[in-house]
């Protein structure tokens, strides 16, 4: 009598070998515009985010991007994208951080997310954001309806600078890091746990988008 083959499940000690695997990162500096604080606000996080033994960090930087708004496959744009292009696709997760240029996002990240596709699918977002009142809040929210429209997925918790200006000394250094120091580990721990889920099941499964 034959019996029927079923496929092995992958062991327990393989499971968790891969989960012990840090996530390779892209953190993504959404302004250039002249005079930006953005830079502030980065160098803050990256010391967050080089703190921990379970990301590894690159950058791309808007302000060092020259993407034409025409989406056309020029040899310049060709040229940009052979740079930035593979950082996006070789993540696991996405850190965006985002002002908040006049109740949204700036057009330079915009350009950047249009032009590409799959490199942001089936990826955890953590979104940061900076500004005066509203602390760039309105610019996370519309960046949530397009992430999902790319079928990523934005993390619920935010970290948020209002009056970031006010926040930070002259020598970029937060006044009171506490509750910001505590948000982003709230942040980053949601990021770390949908970027290793998310990983896990696309090594199982195809993503179905």
């Amino acid at each position: 009598m034959q019996t029927k083959s079923t496929p092995e499940s992958a062991p327990e000690s393989t499971l968790e070998s891969a989960q012990d695997t840090p996530l390779n990162l892209t953190f993504v500096i959404g302004s250039n515009r002249h005079g930006r604080f953005g830079p502030v606000v980065a160098d803050w996080l990256l010391a967050r985010l080089r703190d921990r033994d379970d990301l590894i960090p690159q950058v791309v930087d808007v302000a060092e991007i020259s993407l034409p708004t025409s989406l056309a496959p020029t040899p310049q744009a060709t040229a940009e994208l052979s740079t930035v292009t593979p950082k996006l696709a070789a993540a696991d997760a996405f850190v965006v951080l985002t002002p908040e240029y006049n109740h949204s996002y700036p057009a330079g990240l915009k350009n950047l997310i249009d032009w590409h596709y799959t490199e942001w699918r089936a990826k955890p977002v953590a979104l940061v954001s900076y500004g005066g009142l509203a602390g760039g809040l309105r610019a996370v929210e519309h960046l949530r309806q397009i992430f999902a429209e790319l079928h990523a997925v934005t993390i619920r918790d935010t970290v948020s600078f209002h009056n970031a200006g006010a926040s930070f000394d002259d020598n970029g250094r937060l006044k009171d890091p506490s509750a910001a120091d505590a948000a982003a580990k709230g942040m980053l721990d949601q990021l770390v746990w949908w970027g290793r889920a998310l990983r896990e099941a696309k090594g199982r499964w195809p993503y179905a988008g």
